[in-house]
């Protein structure tokens, strides 16, 4: 087959400390792209400042209103030209040989929806290697694969053009867990292609995370559209997880509401029942108290996780 095209598309809102090197990171590449498209989703901060200054005919700046990270980077897919859309968060970064790796795989395994391949986590403490599959090649079963370890995220994720014609394009509205909805989507219907080479960089120490604050969603999208009673256990339990993750993020966050409606929708996982148990027990507590104590479990849990990494 004939080399494949692939846009480089970046979602940016007030990332102005980490866009410089996100998008360095892209110019670094052995194997460059078509085209590099950052979309400044009404930034605040001076990051479309910091892109205009990297000066590369590959970098175009695309400005709108602030309207959500799945907006931002459907903006950028439709103002692309690539057959492949390779997505980078703008506080994250490549290893050089990320796309060369991406275009192998193209090559390879051709018709996949989802190419990935494994990385690495930038925490306060050090870098860390996220637990990912061993074998390169087609995932057998991607959600039975992805229980304990991470197969997908943006970052370190290539997806091609035909996929959103078939799947549609990321929800927008929806600020938390929006790619798990979008690889659910995808895994349905694609094969995913996956690669334990660690080309990729994902921080969890960015000036500005996404998902630092939280307002009610406005959104037609859900986990709930994605339950299938006739789907597969492990396709049915990997959207019950989706779902009670969000709500956990959601419950501390202050949306009781809505944390209470993911835990009855989904009350009849099996495999996920000490996450409801939580969404349950955090969603009882006073509002002021949910926050501090998820932080805490989280800080543990990272303590715990990362011996193991």
């Amino acid at each position: 087959m004939s080399e494949p095209t692939i846009s480089v598309v970046i979602p940016l809102y007030n990332k102005q400390l980490e866009i410089g090197a996100a998008v360095r990171s892209v110019l670094a590449q052995t194997r460059p792209p078509q085209e590099i498209i950052v979309v400044d989703d009404g930034s605040t901060d001076g990051g479309a400042e910091v892109v205009c200054a990297i000066g590369s005919p590959l970098v175009r700046l695309v400005r709108q209103s602030n309207a959500g990270v799945c907006a931002a980077r459907n903006r950028g897919i439709a103002e692309s030209t690539g057959e492949y859309i390779a997505l980078l968060d703008a506080d994250d970064a490549w290893e050089p040989g990320f796309l060369a790796e991406i275009a192998a795989m193209i090559r390879e395994f051709p018709g996949c929806g989802l190419y990935c391949t494994a990385f690495s986590i930038i925490s306060h403490d050090g870098t860390y290697p996220a637990p990912t599959p061993s074998e390169r090649g087609v995932v057998a079963n991607f959600f039975r694969e992805s229980v304990h370890r991470y197969i997908a995220i943006p970052s370190a994720s290539c997806i091609p053009r035909r996929v959103f014609d078939t799947v549609g394009l990321f929800p927008e509205g929806m600020k938390i867990a929006e790619d798990l909805y979008m690889w659910i989507r995808i895994a349905r219907r694609y094969e995913v292609c996956f690669s334990p080479e660690r080309l990729v960089r994902y921080s969890r120490v960015a000036s500005n995370r996404s998902a630092a604050s939280y307002t009610p969603e406005k959104t037609v999208h859900s986990f709930e559209e994605l339950y299938d009673p006739l789907a597969p256990e492990e396709d049915r339990e990997f959207v019950a997880r989706a779902a009670l993750g969000k709500a956990l993020i959601i419950s501390a966050k202050g949306g009781t509401k809505e944390a209470a409606r993911a835990a009855r929708f989904f009350a009849w996982t099996r495999t996920y029942r000490r996450t409801l148990r939580k969404v349950r027990v955090l969603n009882a507590l006073p509002r002021s108290w949910r926050a501090p104590l998820i932080g805490l479990y989280n800080s543990l849990a990272w303590r715990i996780a990362r011996k193991g990494l």
